[in-house]
């Protein structure tokens, strides 16, 4: 009736036990009672409590880390007691940016969390060694504490000492229920997948191994407590029927057996390495291990797969410049491109027909012996005076003559349709004479004339 646990009908009321005096047990608190509730799980009695100088200084360096946290948590919600019971999983307080290093930020952009942390920190320090301390005091092994210690390790890792290599409190992890586990799946995808990291491989075998053994170990205590197996040190220095019954079941069903007092070191060393391998992974990601699957790889515990895409490696680990994504507004309003310049094609020339040369009448000498010229004092006579000597000339008999000869050109003159040259085939423009030199030799002939029928008059 005595030893009494979770499968018991009836719970066993009695005067608090005052526990066993101890030296130097000033602050230890005086009273102690029972809880029904709490003796549905174990010992009913609450009390007495020593707290000291270390687990009050440990108190109070948590309440202060507590509320930075909540009230970080409460300000992202604008302050709504609704919205943070309804979002608390999601809510997070972050740890300063990466660009920030190890600098002591503003309070808005990562102070509160590394106050928090500070605090935190002093908190389970303080809580260690207050239990160091306790179990000297009362004669025990230290066992315990250093069991803490290799959680604290992790701790540690994650949030102080990792940053400080990696040379930014960004690498360390949030503050929150699901923003940190979305941590730990990103810090897995940046460093090539964590399965493949070695010690995170023995952390988890540790953890597997460990809930094994204690599942183990209780399910065998519980399976002979009618035999008195729940006095475990009983059994130990004294080998009753409970240890002999439970030896000879773990030899029938697995081969061999751990005795009453070796089970415990199994489970003990199990619980401590795991979380001490998982931090020593977390501290090699990143300080000297870039992609863990390419280093299976290398190490030949991952395997090779045929290359099927083109490779391309990482700009943060080869050092290759990064190319930036394209402004969107130069997408949205692309420049116009320059015109370019299209040489048209030659039009064809229509051909130049050839008007025959006029004839010239050579003037006689005048009186003194000089010449008329074109460039003479007459030269620059009105058009009219020519014109009127055109029509005089055509009104005699032989201009008659010459304009119906002119006009009566025979037929058989003209070349074949056939034979003409085509248009493509005709001289360029360029090369014809132009309009203005003809109608200058035009000119100069009507002159010419104009003074030679001066001469004669």
């Amino acid at each position: 009736m005595q030893h009494t646990n979770i499968f018991t009908r009836i719970q066993v009321a009695a005067p608090p036990n005052p526990s066993m005096p101890i030296p130097n047990a000033e602050g230890r608190t005086r009273g102690a009672r029972l809880s029904r509730l709490v003796g549905w799980f174990g010992n009913a009695q609450l009390g007495p409590i020593y707290l000291g100088t270390l687990g009050l200084a440990s108190a109070i360096c948590f309440v202060i880390a507590f509320e930075i946290i909540g009230l970080n948590m409460l300000a992202s919600v604008d302050w709504s007691p609704t919205e943070f019971v309804r979002q608390l999983p999601w809510l997070a307080l972050e740890p300063p940016p990466p660009s920030g290093g190890l600098s002591i930020p503003a309070l808005n952009q990562g102070g509160w969390w590394l106050m928090a942390g500070f605090f935190l920190s002093a908190s389970i320090l303080l809580w260690w060694w207050r239990t160091f301390r306790r179990a000297k005091a009362l004669g025990m092994g230290t066992h315990v504490a250093w069991g803490f210690a290799s959680a604290i390790w992790l701790y540690l890792v994650l949030g102080f000492i990792r940053p400080i290599l990696m040379g930014s409190w960004g690498e360390a992890v949030p503050f929150g229920i699901f923003p940190h586990l979305d941590w730990t799946a990103a810090f897995s995808i940046r460093y090539g997948n964590l399965f493949y990291n070695p010690f995170h491989c023995l952390s988890i075998v540790f953890l597997y191994g460990s809930t094994l053994l204690f599942a183990m170990h209780g399910a065998t205590v519980l399976a002979v407590s009618h035999l008195g197996g729940e006095r475990e040190v009983s059994q130990v220095v004294d080998r009753g029927t409970a240890a002999e019954r439970s030896a000879l079941f773990w030899r029938w069903t697995m081969g061999f057996n751990a005795t009453f007092e070796s089970i415990h070191r199994w489970a003990w060393w199990f619980a401590v390495l795991c979380p001490l391998t998982g931090g020593i992974g977390i501290l090699l990601s990143g300080t000297a291990v870039d992609n863990w699957y390419q280093w299976a790889q290398k190490h030949d515990f991952a395997p090779s797969y045929p290359a099927v895409y083109q490779t391309a490696e990482d700009p943060l680990i080869s050092g290759v410049p990064t190319v930036r994504a394209p402004d969107p507004a130069a997408i949205a309003e692309p420049t116009p491109a320059a015109p370019v310049a299209v040489e048209p094609a030659p039009a064809p020339v229509a051909p130049v027909e050839q008007t025959p040369a006029p004839t010239e009448i050579a003037a006689p000498p005048v009186a003194g012996g000089i010449e008329a010229t074109p460039e003479g004092p007459d030269a620059n006579a009105p058009d009219a005076k020519a014109e009127d000597a055109k029509a005089d000339a055509a009104e005699t008999p032989e201009g008659k003559a010459d304009a119906k000869a002119e006009d009566a050109k025979p037929a058989a003159d003209a070349k074949p349709a056939a034979d003409a040259k085509p248009a493509a085939d005709a001289k360029p423009a360029a090369d014809a004479k132009p309009d203005d030199d003809a109608k200058l030799d035009d000119s100069k002939s009507e002159a010419k004339a104009a003074d030679a029928k001066e001469g004669q008059q």
